[in-house]
């Protein structure tokens, strides 16, 4: 996987096209004047999270004794689950949460940004190659910057797009999302298959 393909499917898995109804929606009953901020600040949550998932990853499937074609078989399915929620959405959110209030990390950062597919894509590469933590790390940032402009644009993509227009981005990115996932179970399949033979 080059920096350049590790990045489109982070931008992909973190979803911030599908996210800006999302993030509209959690973010009426928080002041206007203050909705730059708020986002600003989930945004800069979720990229922490993802760092350190990034670096402590690998140590923490060590000390949990996960191996790589498990995790990449857990990644895979997590993925595709996550995609299939994008090509066929639910009607209250992506994970049916309920917002009241300001939100604070929850559900903004975690899940929407930093969700179950993004942490495990992230420790899925650091683990299959560690050497290469600082393109993976250029990969993660690229994309979380993208993800970043779009959603603390988003009341004016909205506008921009509108509803359906969101929505077959979406999808989009949601069928490309259900490939790489086949891909990742199916390359944790092959790695199990190798290892017992």
């Amino acid at each position: 996987m080059t920096t350049f393909s590790a990045a489109i499917l982070l931008f992909f898995v973190m979803d911030p096209i599908g996210n800006i109804p999302l993030f509209l929606a959690a973010l009426k009953p928080v002041d206007p004047v203050r909705r730059f901020r708020v986002v600003g600040r989930e945004l800069l949550i979720a990229y922490a999270l993802l760092v350190a998932f990034l670096f402590v990853g690998r140590p923490l499937l060590s000390m949990l004794a996960i191996s790589e074609p498990a995790l990449t078989i857990a990644g895979g399915i997590v993925l595709f689950l996550i995609a299939l929620r994008m090509v066929f959405p639910a009607e209250h959110g992506k994970l049916g949460e309920d917002i009241d209030g300001e939100p604070f990390v929850v559900p903004l950062a975690v899940p929407y940004i930093a969700g179950p597919s993004a942490l495990a894509t992230v420790l899925l590469m650091t683990s299959r190659d560690p050497a290469r933590r600082a393109d993976w790390f250029f990969a993660l940032s690229a994309a979380w910057l993208a993800s970043a402009v779009i959603l603390l644009l988003g009341a004016r993509l909205s506008q921009f797009l509108g509803a359906k227009g969101i929505t077959a981005i979406e999808r989009l990115m949601g069928m490309v999302l259900v490939a790489s996932a086949v891909q990742m179970f199916l390359d944790g399949v092959a790695k199990v298959g190798l290892g017992a033979g």
